[in-house]
């Protein structure tokens, strides 16, 4: 039996502080007060006094405020009934649904065994032809998609939801408007999706410490999923929310800044969450992909610098477009040789000739004669930008991959691409025989 508390000595923001024994790091606690009751959790623990952050804030909470421990940390129900489900950063349902009161698991426990990993070796579709052709999704990898505010990333995360070609998504959003929340649910609503993904949504009006559960809950429930034998994709939104919670708290418990006011231990905080990305041998998987907004585009932040040396790559989301150039797979290559034998040397050749493309259009802007070389490559461009780029475009891989031999055939000699002559011979686009005049003339004929 726990004891109850029924001193606080501080009230700091929404930190409390009560001297108490026997108690544990992220430790849930109940705060009785005339206003009701909310949950806390340990967030410190120093010289016999545990620091609570209060779920629903302090606001009404007194010195004489009664705290019950719990004696466990955050969990969270697990079982099928979560799937079609969303919840917010408690874990509480917010789609108006039954409570879940069953089979327990906790959260933010440690990353999996290294020897229980496996080296990556399956493709995740997406149905992107910038993610699928030039920057392949590796089933247990952990991307995020640099970005900044303004660019369609939860558009583009829902889209991901739709087509991934996985068994179940969980889907993470921290610090939402409640039109995003809206918009994510009524579109994995609406295509018949919902059926197969869970949500955690915390929205810029919750307390700030059910962001920072978020991710823990996520990655929970997928590792289950994905013990079970579920091929499992996380999609998180947006992690520098969640770091932009960490600071806020690290400001109230007063501890001693780093880089940009962010806490000393924002590596490690990051770290925790992505290393759950795991395939498991004789199990299912779970592979993460995670928005980053960065602040002024500064790829330098401390939020998408650290995630930079986490993360295996990044995708670049410019302009409404994944950009090419800056965006990252660094294990495609554990896939893309075994999709289709002309996956790699079509990837690199298009992306060698866009940028030529970029070259000859800065030659343009800058007022030189174009040669028709550099006319060619426009017209390439434009083709590749609309035609593959879009992120309208919505085709499975080898359709891609053909449609990308047709853009090179229209535009292109073979002798001007460099590609080798086995792979021009079996993959160039053959020309289509015109009809003899005679024929032609037969043809009109019997059409009359």
């Amino acid at each position: 039996m726990k004891t109850t508390y029924t001193r606080v000595e501080q009230i700091v923001g929404n930190v409390i502080a009560v001297r108490a024994t026997n108690v544990a790091y992220r430790e849930l606690a109940e705060v009785s007060s005339a206003q009701g009751r909310s949950l806390a959790q340990v967030i410190r623990l120093e010289s016999g006094r545990a620091f609570l952050q209060v779920f629903a804030g302090t606001r009404g909470i007194g010195t004489d405020a009664e705290v019950r421990f719990l004696g466990h940390p955050m969990r969270v129900h697990f079982s099928e009934a979560l799937l079609g489900r969303a919840f917010d950063g408690s874990a509480r349902p917010r789609d108006k649904g039954p409570e879940l009161e069953h089979s327990w698991v906790s959260v933010a426990g440690p990353s999996v065994n290294p020897a229980e990993r496996v080296i990556p070796r399956r493709m995740v579709r997406t149905g992107i032809p910038m993610i699928d052709v030039f920057n392949t999704l590796v089933e247990s990898q952990k991307l995020p998609i640099f970005s900044v505010a303004g660019e369609p990333y939860n558009p583009l995360l829902a889209r991901i939801a739709l087509q991934a070609e996985v068994d179940v998504i969980v889907l993470g959003g921290m610090g939402l408007k409640y039109d995003d929340y809206l918009y994510f649910r009524d579109t994995l609503e609406a295509e018949g999706a919902l059926g197969r993904t869970v949500i955690f949504a915390h929205t810029a009006s919750d307390p700030v410490v059910e962001c920072l559960m978020v991710p823990d809950l996520a990655l929970a429930v997928a590792e289950q999923f994905a013990v079970g034998g579920k091929r499992v994709l996380v999609l998180l939104s947006d992690m520098t929310n969640f770091a932009d919670a960490l600071k806020e708290i690290a400001i109230t418990m007063e501890q001693i800044p780093s880089n940009r006011g962010y806490p000393g231990d924002l590596y490690s905080q990051l770290a925790a969450r992505y290393e759950k990305a795991v395939d498991f041998e004789h199990a299912g998987s779970i592979t993460i992909l995670a928005v980053t907004t960065m602040p002024g585009d500064d790829v330098t932040h401390p939020v998408p610098d650290n995630t930079g040396y986490i993360t295996e790559g990044q995708f670049y989301l410019r302009g409404g477009r994944i950009e090419p150039f800056g965006s990252l797979s660094r294990l495609k290559q554990f896939v893309n040789g075994r999709t289709r034998e002309d996956h790699r040397t079509l990837m690199n050749v298009m992306i060698q000739l866009y940028a030529a493309c970029k070259e000859s259009r800065e030659k343009l802007a800058m007022g030189f004669q174009m040669s028709s070389w550099d006319q060619k490559l426009l017209s390439f461009g434009q083709r590749f930008e609309r035609e593959m780029m879009d992120l309208d475009v919505n085709i499975p891989l080898e359709q891609a991959l053909d449609l990308g031999w047709r853009i090179l055939g229209e535009c292109f000699e073979p002798a001007e691409t460099g590609i080798a002559s086995k792979m021009i011979e079996k993959f160039w686009p053959r020309p289509q025989a015109q009809p003899s005049a005679a024929t032609a003339r037969r043809e009109v004929g019997s059409a009359r």
